[in-house]
C-alpha cells in the first residue's frame, strides 16, 4: 500500500459498503445517500450512479461471473443492477426469512423459514446448502435442493452478527492466487469453460481442508463457533477471547486461517480447521468493523472507528501498514483479486483507494 493512495468523492452521505468485482476490474459501493455506484478501477472515476432505493444501502453483493450486483437497503428493498447470466440470489430480512430467487426473471424461488427473529447475515453459497444466522442465536442450513431445514445451529447467548465459510474466496472469486489468472470477462473461455474452473478451485480447496466444509459464526455474545454445517448440530470449537461483540469473521482464501473482528479493538486469529487460538492483532485505538484479506493469505487489512486502515502480516503477526486519511469511522474495505489495491469507505463520505 506503499504505492500510494487516491480519494474519489461522489456519495453525497457515509459510504457503508463497498466491494471489487470478482474480476478486479470493477468496484461497487452504497451508500446512505440511497444510491449504488460503479466505478472503473484503472480509472479511478465513476461508471454508474444507480437510484432508486428509498433508504441508505447497506450491503452489495457481486455475482461470481461479474454480471450482476445485488444491494439491499434499511427499507426492506434487494435490488438487482446490471443483469446478465446469473441466476440464483439469497436475501435475509427482519422478517426472519430468506429468500432465494430467480435474478433474471426477478421472481421468488422459495421461502427458507424457520428462524424467530431478524436474519442478520448468510454464509457464502455453498452448493449442497444455505446458511443464516439471526437476532434468535441460532444458525439455520437448508438443503439447496428443496429448501428443507438441515439443522439449527444452536448454542450462542446471544445475536449472532456474521457468518463465514471456508470455501468463500473459492466461490466469489474468479482470481486464482496459484496462476495470476484473474479471469477477466473478456477472455475467451466460454461460461461452461468458467463454471468448470470455479468448480475445480472449490474442489481442490475443500480437499486441502481435508474434504469438509467448515462454517465460524460470531456473535454479540464475544464468542465464535466452529461448525461443520453438513454433518452436525455440535460445535467444533467454541473460541474466546474477545472482550467485546464481534462484527466480522473471514477465513482466509486458503481457509487455513480465521480472522475476527470486535468492538475490542483488536482483530484475533484463529487455526481454521480446529478454531485454536493463533495471535491477537492490536494497534486500533477504536472499535475495528471489518476485515478483508489479500488473495494470496499473506497480509490482512483491518479498517476501524479510529478513521484509519491497518496492514497486518501473516509472517510475522504484527502491523506492517498503517494507513490514515480518512476523516472519520471506516465502515468497509476489500482487497482487490490482484492484490494491487485495497478501498476503504467511510462515514466522511470518500471511498479510497490504496495501491501497492
Amino acid at each position: 500500500m506503499a504505492g500510494g493512495r487516491s480519494s474519489i468523492p461522489g456519495h453525497a452521505e457515509p459510504v457503508i459498503s463497498a466491494s471489487f468485482s470478482p474480476d478486479g476490474c470493477s468496484l461497487a459501493s452504497g451508500s446512505g445517500d440511497k444510491t449504488v455506484r460503479f466505478w472503473d478501477v484503472s480509472t479511478e472515476t465513476p461508471q454508474h450512479t444507480c437510484t432508486g432505493h428509498r433508504h441508505w444501502v447497506l450491503c452489495i453483493a457481486w455475482s461470481p461471473d461479474c454480471r450482476l450486483l445485488a444491494s439491499g437497503c434499511k427499507s426492506g428493498e434487494v435490488r438487482l443492477w446490471e443483469p446478465g447470466q446469473s441466476r440464483l440470489l439469497a436475501s435475509s430480512s427482519k422478517d426472519g426469512d430468506v429468500r432465494v430467487w430467480d435474478a433474471q426473471l426477478q421472481r421468488c424461488l422459495r421461502v427458507l423459514t424457520g428462524h424467530r427473529q431478524s436474519v442478520t447475515c448468510l454464509a457464502g453459497a455453498a452448493p449442497t446448502s444455505s446458511t443464516a444466522a439471526s437476532q434468535d442465536r441460532s444458525v439455520r442450513v437448508w438443503a439447496a435442493t428443496d429448501g428443507a431445514m438441515c439443522r439449527a445451529l444452536q448454542g450462542h447467548g446471544h445475536w449472532v452478527n456474521t457468518l463465514a465459510l471456508s470455501t468463500d474466496y473459492s466461490c466469489g472469486r474468479a482470481y486464482d492466487p496459484a496462476s495470476g489468472d484473474v479471469g477477466h470477462l473478456a477472455d475467451k473461455r466460454t461460461d461452461d469453460e468458467k463454471l468448470a474452473a470455479a468448480k475445480k478451485r472449490y474442489a481442490t480447496l475443500l480437499a486441502s481442508s481435508g474434504g469438509e466444509e467448515r462454517l465460524v459464526s460470531g456473535s454479540d455474545d464475544f464468542t465464535m463457533f466452529l461448525w461443520n454445517p453438513v454433518k452436525g448440530t455440535k460445535p467444533l470449537a467454541r473460541m474466546t477471547g474477545h472482550q467485546q461483540l464481534i462484527n466480522d469473521v473471514r477465513f482466509s482464501p486458503d481457509a487455513r486461517l480465521i480472522a475476527s473482528a470486535s468492538f475490542d479493538k483488536s482483530i484475533r486469529l484463529w487455526e481454521g480447521k480446529t478454531g485454536k487460538f493463533v495471535a491477537a492483532l492490536r494497534g486500533h485505538v477504536q472499535a475495528v468493523y471489518m476485515v478483508a484479506w489479500s488473495a494470496d493469505s499473506r497480509l490482512l487489512v483491518s479498517g476501524s472507528a479510529d478513521s484509519t486502515l491497518k496492514v497486518w502480516s501473516m509472517r510475522s503477526r504484527k502491523l506492517q501498514l498503517d494507513l490514515p486519511g480518512h476523516a472519520d469511522e471506516v465502515f468497509a474495505v476489500d482487497w482487490s483479486p490482484d492484490g494491487q489495491r485495497v478501498v476503504s469507505g467511510g462515514k466522511d463520505k470518500l471511498l479510497r483507494i490504496w495501491r501497492r
